[in-house]
């Protein structure tokens, strides 16, 4: 397993329960980037329709993840909410209403003006309408990491951190893993190197197209309860939620800069004020809160913003989860689950035939 974040965490614990040998290579500390930056939404709200199938399961694994890591991983299902500012915005909603209804899916709810109102009593009163998806909410990314860790080890997984893949060879039916001074030995691979992915993958024969993320999100000062839900808005990039604790956390997608080789993330305050202004936008009562800590994570984003799923095109063994884009936090329980489908019987009942590396290698090869 190359990547100690949430998806190779997830995957490695539900291999180590199904009786394998697994070892987790991670070159920095487990969760160090992307799984530790996150905002920690638990969303199946305004998902692309293919994610929809999925991520529906994966809410089903949150609502009983301590049944699966031994912790709620700081998840409350408060809800998410899309709030639309004015009848334009409203109309957009609607459309997307109608799209996931026409699709067979009824998790998500058109709302007015008034039960918006009932949902978040603080939001300002020009806001018309919003989209709702009750059983949504967020956890801790924190207690999510040191939970996945924590089940992992329980179950015998070996994690190597400090243990950066340098060279990856095949050797008969195995595969070679180098590192800086030890070698690995394995029949089986799975990619969930994240920002690094793409690098793993040309080693395993995989030339996949990767971009960067560099999400931003910031922490005010803790204030007195204000919402459940996490609250979004359309035509504007925000996610605004409370924290168990009473700060207010928010961001939104918002990008700042990423410097892979360092492995540093830079916050653009001028970018992240965007996410503040939208904040008091719809919450004019925290005008005067204080921001405390501001951060920006890094991880791979693909061309269609899709993520990587599945059997390599080219390696034998070989298995990649990456490139999710800013959304991955939600998938965690279901893609471990996929994995261990794939690796141990060589398929998998879930629909991610939209996952597959060749889309992108074709693109590529067609440019």
């Amino acid at each position: 397993m190359i990547g100690g974040g949430l998806h190779g965490l997830s995957a490695a614990l539900h291999l180590a329960r199904a009786g394998k040998r697994v070892a987790v290579l991670e070159r920095s500390w487990v969760g160090r980037h992307a799984s530790g930056a996150s905002a920690a939404g638990v969303r199946t709200l305004n998902r692309p329709l293919i994610e929809l199938p999925i991520s529906l399961e994966a809410m089903d694994m949150w609502h009983r993840i301590e049944m699966i890591v031994g912790n709620d991983c700081g998840f409350h299902a408060g809800g998410q909410v899309r709030v639309a500012e004015n009848t334009k915005d409203m109309s957009v909603l609607e459309k997307r209403f109608a799209t996931v209804r026409g699709a067979g899916y009824h998790h998500e709810e058109l709302v007015d003006r008034a039960e918006l109102l009932r949902l978040v009593p603080a939001i300002s009163p020009h806001c018309v309408g919003a989209l709702v998806a009750r059983r949504d909410g967020a956890a801790d990314p924190h207690r999510t990491l040191q939970a996945f860790r924590h089940a992992a080890e329980v179950a015998g997984v070996s994690i190597n951190e400090r243990c950066g893949v340098t060279a990856i060879e095949r050797v008969g039916s195995d595969w070679r893993v180098r590192t800086d001074g030890r070698v690995f030995v394995a029949p089986v691979i799975v990619n969930a190197a994240g920002a690094w992915a793409g690098e793993i993958a040309a080693m395993l024969g995989d030339d996949i197209p990767l971009g960067l993320k560099a999400s931003m999100m910031m922490v005010t000062e803790r204030v007195a309860p204000l919402l459940t839900p996490v609250v979004g808005v359309a035509g504007r990039p925000l996610s605004f939620k409370q924290s168990g604790q009473g700060t207010l956390v928010i961001g939104g997608g918002l990008q700042g800069r990423a410097d892979i080789k360092t492995q540093q993330s830079f916050v653009d305050f001028d970018e992240l004020a965007k996410g503040a202004r939208a904040a008091v936008d719809l919450f004019p009562c925290i005008r005067s809160v204080r921001i405390v800590r501001t951060w920006a994570g890094m991880e791979a984003k693909t061309e269609d913003h899709q993520p990587v799923i599945g059997a390599s095109p080219n390696g034998n063994g070989v298995f990649h989860a990456f490139g999710f884009s800013g959304h991955g936090f939600q998938l965690v329980p279901v893609v471990g689950a996929i994995l261990a489908d794939l690796i141990l019987h060589g398929r998998t009942g879930r629909s991610i035939e939209a996952f597959s590396a060749k889309r992108l290698m074709k693109q590529e090869a067609a440019a």
